[in-house]
């Protein structure tokens, strides 16, 4: 008889739950070498941190069964197999008639239940499952095309703050674990989705009166200049998600959606931020956006800068479908 070559599983205590990884040396990012337990082993490392991002918002997963180089799944309904405790959100899809079951964090052991089952990112909602249609978080993503560096990201970040400082807004900052940055701000979940990016168009188009030169809104992908920096606005719609803080990234290198303070931006390099970095800057630093539930904007400011520029003839972009932006 042939051995079988493959590790046997681990069991991990998280929490008041046990979780089974299966395959804890497959390895899972081709640059430094970490393996599926690594992997496990970094989200239980920023554990309070991850939670906070995900903790009740459907989550849609990024699951790559053979590792970053292998095949993406986008999973939007809850893996089979799923423990008791693991607990779900369902949603409604208009456009396709159907529902889904999505995950639902509530504790660390989901998160590493959902690594058992080969996620790597985590991309969850700007709702809560307290009413899955009014958001409470809203997206500024400073999305740079091909050719724009990250300075001129760092300049845009520093526009952002800038405005958001003249609105009374708290920004929290974070690398997408690519090339751009997102900036999350709280809000009451008073609005649905339209009004929110009704409200974060007109933000974006703040951004882009100020650098003229270097921010585009233009809705068309093809329309925009290879060296602009595209406010994403987009993200603010239903049923778009963006990796999470904390979230790793299905790249060979295992960067992370990485929390930053705004003071670090100006130096920030986004490829620093990894699995194999971000566990001692968590131990130092704690999660940087523990205070995000504790400041609340009042978005109606920004739903009367987006009639201002609708009275002046600026029109409202439609709802965006897949690959539409």
């Amino acid at each position: 008889m042939v051995a079988s070559s493959k590790t046997p599983a681990v069991e991990l205590e998280v929490g008041d739950h046990t979780v089974r990884l299966s395959n804890p040396d497959r390895v899972y990012f081709s640059e430094r070498g970490e393996t599926k337990r690594d992997l496990a082993d970094y989200y239980l490392s920023v554990g309070p941190g991850i939670v906070n991002a995900l903790r009740d918002r459907p989550c849609m997963l990024h699951r790559f069964p053979k590792g970053v180089d292998g095949q993406k799944v986008h999973q939007k309904r809850l893996p089979a197999g799923a423990p008791p405790w693991v607990q779900t959100v369902r949603l409604h899809f208009p456009r396709y008639g159907l529902h889904a079951d999505e995950l639902c964090v509530t504790q660390l052991a989901d998160v590493i239940w959902a690594v058992q089952m080969s996620t790597v990112e985590f991309h969850p909602w700007n709702s809560r499952r307290a009413d899955t249609e009014k958001p409470d978080e809203w997206r500024i993503d400073l999305d740079p095309m091909p050719e724009c560096g990250f300075d001129t990201v760092r300049r845009a970040a520093a526009t952002t703050h800038e405005i958001l400082d003249e609105l009374g807004a708290v920004g929290w900052p974070k690398t997408s674990g690519g090339a751009g940055l997102h900036v999350y701000v709280r809000i009451a979940p008073e609005w649905g989705f339209k009004d929110v990016r009704r409200g974060a168009l007109a933000f974006a188009r703040e951004v882009e009166r100020r650098l003229p030169d270097e921010v585009t809104t233009t809705w068309w992908r093809r329309d925009r200049s290879p060296k602009d920096l595209f406010v994403d606005y987009n993200q603010n719609a239903r049923d778009h998600t963006i990796a999470a803080a904390y979230s790793v990234r299905g790249n060979p290198r295992g960067t992370v959606s990485a929390p930053l303070t705004w003071d670090e931006i100006a130096d920030a390099e986004p490829q620093d931020f990894t699995i194999a970095t971000m566990p001692d800057r968590f131990a130092r630093l704690g999660d940087l956006h523990a205070g995000i539930d504790d400041a609340v904007f009042d978005f109606r400011p920004l739903l009367d800068w987006a009639e201002r520029d609708e009275r002046s003839g600026k029109d409202v972009p439609p709802e965006p479908e897949d690959g539409s932006a």
